[in-house]
């Protein structure tokens, strides 16, 4: 922290006060810097250099296509330090509930349209391999690691062919629009203005124009009624324009949260097996409800949402015994 001390010394904000926000999923950690009624935002990137140089590229994109992402006030990419303008600290999250989330969410989805206009050249693409590679964690840090199952070749083929159905399905909708990858309630503020601020994007690629619908009205943190969800898809549809048949839509939809949840099995039990964070153990049931229950209402998928129920009803007759 010395470090990071040395450096706003020789910034104009040498004379606030520095505090600590929090740390995120990654390495990353937050500061605020306070001065009387002014703030600002410290992020240090040093243990995670790389992403530094993509949450530049991509804040400086978000900002020319309208969209409220913080402004970038200094920065020190040697080290990895970047002072941005504060949203706050009010999350999306905390906010929701049932009498107000589709206002809430149609500000979202508003903010996704401005998002799927900024510029993607030169963005990592979403293709069939990287829809994989993301879902095969699922297979080796949830089945195999968190719940400890030795799958059999009958079951690794199911897999493999669910699997090939639902990366088919996410490559049939629109591709090519700017992709966020994690736009949901924790990654939304709510700035002082009521505005809707977007943060934590700097792994943004290219890919489907349904994957942060799905992140957003899907989120792992936060559930609302089916019914309702699948309105708010529809009111995303028709503010996109796209010419699709509800069922086609929502059928995309389904599709690309089951490659996301799937990936999101793997990715919360990789950070509490390898990384030793066990905050997000809570967020799994969520999830796994999410991927249990879409895939129960797809041929391409019933079978896989069996194989899921056995597995983990035998993990539960085990951990009870």
């Amino acid at each position: 922290m010395d470090k990071i001390q040395r450096w706003i010394q020789t910034t104009p904000y040498a004379d606030y006060v520095l505090t600590v926000v929090s740390a995120d999923a990654s390495f990353r950690k937050y500061y605020r810097l306070t001065k009387e009624n002014k703030t600002v935002i410290v992020m240090d990137s040093s243990l995670e250099l790389a992403s530094l140089a993509p949450f530049i590229d991509v804040t400086h994109r978000l900002l020319n296509a309208g969209v409220k992402a913080p402004q970038i006030l200094e920065k020190n990419e040697v080290d990895g330090y970047l002072i941005l303008e504060d949203f706050g600290n009010l999350q999306l999250q905390n906010e929701l509930n049932s009498s107000n989330f589709k206002t809430h969410y149609k500000n979202a989805i508003d903010e996704i349209l401005k998002m799927q206009n900024a510029e993607t050249k030169s963005l990592p693409l979403y293709n069939k391999a990287f829809l994989h590679f993301e879902m095969d964690l699922m297979k080796e840090w949830y089945l195999e690691k968190k719940l400890s199952f030795t799958l059999n070749a009958q079951e690794k083929e199911l897999i493999k062919k669910t699997l090939d159905s639902i990366s088919e399905i996410v490559l049939q909708q629109p591709q090519d629009v700017f992709v966020h990858r994690d736009f949901h309630s924790r990654n939304i503020m709510l700035t002082p203005e009521s505005e809707i601020g977007v943060i934590d994007y700097q792994d943004a690629m290219t890919g489907a124009i349904t994957y942060d619908l799905v992140s957003l009205l899907k989120d792992c943190y936060i559930e609302f009624r089916r019914k309702d969800i699948e309105s708010l898809a529809l009111y995303f549809r028709d503010k996109q324009a796209l010419d699709v048949s509800d069922k086609v839509f929502l059928k995309w939809f389904d599709f690309m949260g089951l490659q996301r949840h799937i990936k999101v099995l793997g990715i919360f039990s990789r950070l509490y097996l390898r990384d030793k964070k066990d905050g997000y153990l809570k967020d799994i049931p969520l999830v796994l409800k999410y991927t249990i229950e879409t895939a129960l209402r797809y041929e391409e998928t019933k079978e896989f949402a069996f194989l899921l129920q056995k597995l983990n009803n035998a993990k539960n007759k085990m951990c009870a015994l």
